[in-house]
């Protein structure tokens, strides 16, 4: 946020990091001419980040690739996927996430695809939450490359504000590993979020306590996390399209209309957020999907990709030291109708037969003649894997499945994920 040009103001330079202080407003650094001068009265005491990395599939496909730099480049499937996510150029050209694919190449025919690789994205987010873990315990992930950080009561300990400490993390990030994040710096949860999506890619931006209320009053209703096109749409009925018509109403009236939504959007209009960062807490499922080029129907199509499927939830779950006690199969119709089956199991699991044989038990009841365009697989109610797979006294053959899994892991651990594979014939 821009202060007043009236008051004098101490500022960051975020390419020399150092501070200075200037009579008028600007954005430019009097050491080192950058541009990137963040000033702002609260600078030096908000203490709730959040972290996001800027266009991070594309950017780690960028990176490991220097011929893409100037290139528009999407990450996803086939012409019958969706776009996962795409580079800064992409976006000009009107291509965004979650958009079916062949509407991605009718916006950018010369768009460069490439399928997603998780392994190199889990493993340079990996790199940067621990970055972001040596300046505060307090870390908060949301997905594999973004974060919540609380960084109260570190200063002593890093001898710098957080607004400083960040702008370090920033340039470290952008040096030792070639990618760049943008920063929201607050004093809640809602606005560090808000901040960190203002000024990308590379941002750094702040909105403090003492502005809260004028800032959200300029801005729409869709900046409220939970309110999705649907929401937006009642809410225009009713006339409320942006934070300022909230602001105006009475808490009580909002709560009459709307319920716990209406509570929700009241608080958070007026920058009221009491939401804690809770560390570790990240992700709540791991799951996998692929949508098909031609629609699949049988159990001799579909049980190969499922079992590949639960491959690579296995994987991620061990990578992770997770186990899941809830499987959760999803299947997607020709016509784009959702179905979507879970079952509990006893006991937590990380393990690809378990995953797959669960998998099993709710596909085939599906499979009906119906035509599927999509296939997921995944597993919830995640758990540290110290609690998964235990040894099943009524099932000796689980116990063998189990270790000659383990084996095989060390297998692909050595040769590559590729180095056994199952047919999908198997005897429970």
């Amino acid at each position: 946020m821009e202060p007043s040009k009236a008051e004098p103001m101490e500022g960051l330079c975020r390419d020399c990091i150092t501070w200075q202080t200037s009579e008028v407003y600007t954005n430019r650094c009097k050491k080192c001419g950058s541009p990137r001068l963040i000033s702002h009265p609260e600078l030096k005491t908000l203490t709730i980040a959040h972290i996001d990395c800027d266009a991070f599939y594309a950017s780690v496909e960028k990176r490991d690739d220097p011929t893409l730099a100037d290139k528009p480049v999407i990450i996803g499937g086939g012409r019958r996927g969706v776009v996962s996510t795409c580079c800064y150029i992409a976006r000009i050209r009107g291509v965004h996430s979650a958009m079916p694919m062949f509407k991605a190449l009718d916006a950018c025919p010369e768009a460069i695809v490439i399928p997603p690789q998780m392994h190199k994205y889990s493993e340079a987010g990996h790199t940067i939450r621990e970055m972001m873990r040596t300046l505060t315990p307090m870390v908060e992930p949301l997905s594999i490359d973004e974060a919540f950080l609380d960084m109260n009561g570190t200063q002593k300990l890093h001898g710098a504000c957080p607004a400083e400490v960040l702008v370090r993390l920033a340039k470290r990030i952008e040096d030792e590993l070639n990618l760049s994040v943008s920063v929201g710096l607050s004093y809640c949860k809602f606005l560090a979020k808000v901040a960190s999506d203002m000024n990308k890619p590379r941002g750094f931006s702040v909105v403090g306590k003492e502005e809260a209320i004028s800032f959200l009053r300029k801005q729409s209703v869709s900046i409220v996390w939970g309110v999705g096109k649907v929401t937006q749409k009642m809410l225009a009925k009713d006339g409320i399209t942006e934070l300022s018509t909230v602001q105006d109403m009475d808490e009580i009236d909002l709560i009459r209309r709307y319920g716990s939504m209406g509570q929700h959007l009241a608080r958070l209009a007026r920058g009221e957020d009491s939401r804690t960062i809770k560390p570790g807490s990240g992700s709540k499922s791991v799951s996998k999907e692929t949508t098909f080029n031609d629609d699949k129907t049988s159990s001799e199509q579909l049980l190969p990709i499922l079992r590949k499927l639960s491959q690579e939830i296995s994987r991620q779950l061990k990578k992770k030291h997770i186990a899941g006690q809830t499987v959760v199969l999803k299947l997607k119709t020709s016509d784009f109708k959702t179905r979507t089956r879970s079952r509990q199991i006893p006991d937590p699991t990380q393990l690809e037969d378990r995953i797959f044989r669960t998998g099993t038990d709710l596909l085939l009841p599906e499979l009906d003649g119906t035509k599927f365009r999509l296939l997921g697989i995944g597993v919830s109610t995640l758990v540290s894997d110290e609690q998964a797979d235990p040894d099943d006294m009524l099932d000796p053959k689980a116990n063998r499945r189990a270790d000659a899994e383990r084996a095989i892991d060390s297998v692909r651990d050595k040769f590559g994920s590729d180095a056994v594979k199952f047919g999908i014939n198997f005897k429970k």
